[in-house]
């Protein structure tokens, strides 16, 4: 059984985490309040709380404020002023919506002033709705697909990532409560004890009556936080079962597409990949086909010395030989694990 399956928290966690991934701005800053005047709960070890994060059941609803910043240059803005693109996801601060009633009915819509963009999970039917463009695409889930939380905008592994770093690397210690969304809630705080990382701690805001995550901030090496996402309104009650029926509006332009969207850099998958180094070291390996190199060249271009890019939060390396090398570790990890053995790729 995956550690994805043991942990039904993690299901309703991971739209939220995904959103922060690529939402920047600083729109969140204030979701957690009231920390001058904390709410008298019980004392709960970081154990207790894990096992509840762990062990949790919930469905419902509320609206998420996202906001991320790497460090990096900004990118272009490619959506119309006001239009909800799910594009734009990479700039900027956005407001979510989220309804979740179990693994196969997850909705997650970006709210734009003039438009919206839906990501809607329904059983096997996944769907994308842009009302900007009137158009939506549908895509049909394998029958052997996990219980995912429907089309993730970042890995799930995000979510997993958090909890399988609690381990002799990691320091865990529950540091405070707080209030978010209106909701009273502990803060799980985990530091990282290796230096290589760039991750500097993660904060997890837990819900102190039903163990789920309120907010989620991971900071880098800077004072505010490197990557956010927190509640700012949450209701317990089961969705109404029409929110995860998507009925194409008259006129509406559907395209079926395959079960994986085609991305710029990852519309030819890696011909090999692996993972070196453990926990928050660790760092993926992959190289591209001969297909995706002019567009490896175009982004070699973007680069300030052609070949690497460090973040607050991650850094990514492209070798001479085809590989590229990403973590969530310094340039000197990455160049480090570039002259591993292990992370040759040889011998396909």
């Amino acid at each position: 059984m995956s550690r994805w399956t043991r942990r039904p928290a993690l299901r309703w966690l991971v739209p939220v985490l995904a959103a922060a991934l690529a939402i920047g701005g600083g729109a969140a800053a204030n979701a957690v309040v009231d920390r001058d005047d904390p709410p008298d709960l019980p004392p709960r070890t970081a154990a207790e709380l894990l096992t509840a994060l762990q062990t949790a059941q919930v469905a419902g609803s509320g609206t998420v404020v996202v906001s991320v910043d790497l460090g990096l240059p900004p990118l272009p803005d490619t959506s119309a002023h006001g239009h909800a693109d799910l594009g734009s996801l990479w700039s900027g601060s956005s407001t979510l919506r989220l309804w979740y009633d179990g693994p196969e009915r997850v909705r997650l819509a970006l709210l734009g002033t003039l438009s919206q963009s839906d990501i809607i999970r329904n059983g096997r039917d996944l769907w994308i709705w842009d009302s900007a463009e009137n158009q939506a695409s549908h895509r049909v889930l394998p029958e052997d697909l996990p219980a995912h939380p429907g089309p993730a905008m970042a890995p799930p592994q995000v979510a997993e990532a958090i909890l399988a770093a609690i381990e002799p690397s990691t320091e865990v210690t529950v540091e405070r409560t707080g209030r978010v969304a209106d909701r009273d809630a502990y803060e799980l705080v985990l530091t990282p004890r290796d230096e290589a990382t760039l991750v500097r701690q993660v904060r997890v805001a837990i819900d102190a009556e039903h163990s789920i995550p309120l907010s989620v901030r991971v900071y880098g090496q800077g004072e505010e936080p490197a990557w956010e996402a927190s509640f700012t309104q949450i209701s317990f009650e089961r969705p109404d079962p029409e929110q995860f029926r998507f009925n194409p509006p008259p006129g509406t332009t559907v395209i079926e597409e395959e079960l994986w969207p085609s991305l710029p850099m990852l519309a030819d998958p890696p011909t090999q990949a692996t993972v070196v180094g453990e926990g928050w070291t660790s760092v993926l390996v992959v190289r591209l086909p001969e297909s995706a190199m002019a567009r490896v060249e175009m982004l070699r271009a973007l680069l300030p010395d052609g070949r690497s890019l460090s973040g607050s939060l991650f850094s990514v390396l492209l070798t001479e030989d085809g590989r590229v090398l990403l973590g969530a570790v310094t340039p000197e990890r990455l160049a480090e694990v570039a002259d591993d053995p292990a992370a040759a790729l040889e011998g396909e």
